[in-house]
């Protein structure tokens, strides 16, 4: 993956209190409903904390978005292509997984494309997503082993293999692997607003 952005924490920050103004949401009403302290919600709006993956979807199921959303840059104009060198990618700072929005944002596009570098020994679990029953998945491995596990299934996921799977329900990612897990999430909305 490319060098991150230096400024990503302030884009973070800038993104989630515009999202949390405009849910109408105060920052004791995005804690409760996100079940994130409001001392976390503050200290990353004024980019002082960098938020792990699982807080984020806590954060977007709580404000109805997806992560897709989140990561949009709303002062961007609206643009069918997407240049590699303008595409956002963001770090989890407890995993060190590498996230890189591929498809273009503000197109009006019911689907999204997403890079993931997920490292040797990383493992997340998300917890049910409330807000996100409109959103479906395609995990599409392109190298590396990739364990996921849901609806009480646990599937092995190899190169070229590709799992479907809703987004709102629970689900952990672990690399089961002794190399890096490279793989596309492709996104797929069936309600409007959520990409």
């Amino acid at each position: 993956m490319d060098t991150l952005d230096l400024s990503f924490d302030h884009a973070i920050g800038v993104n989630l209190k515009r999202l949390r103004a405009a849910s109408g949401f105060t920052l004791d009403g995005l804690a409760d409903a996100s079940g994130v302290s409001r001392a976390m919600i503050s200290r990353i709006e004024r980019a002082e904390a960098s938020p792990s993956a699982l807080i984020l979807a806590k954060l977007c199921a709580a404000l109805g978005t997806s992560l897709s959303a989140f990561f949009a840059d709303a002062n961007r104009p609206v643009d069918p292509l997407s240049r590699r060198v303008d595409q956002p990618v963001w770090r989890d700072p407890e995993t060190g997984y590498s996230r890189r929005s591929i498809s273009p944002s503000g197109t009006g596009s019911g689907v999204d494309i997403v890079l993931i570098r997920f490292p040797v020994g990383g493992r997340i679990a998300y917890p049910p997503k409330h807000g996100a029953e409109g959103l479906s998945q395609h995990i599409w491995i392109m190298s590396g082993v990739l364990e996921v596990a849901m609806d009480e299934e646990t599937y092995l996921l190899s190169r070229g293999d590709c799992l479907y799977m809703p987004v709102a329900d629970p689900h952990s990612f672990a690399n089961a692997g002794d190399t890096d897990v490279l793989y596309a999430v492709i996104i797929e909305r069936t309600r409007q607003g959520l990409l």
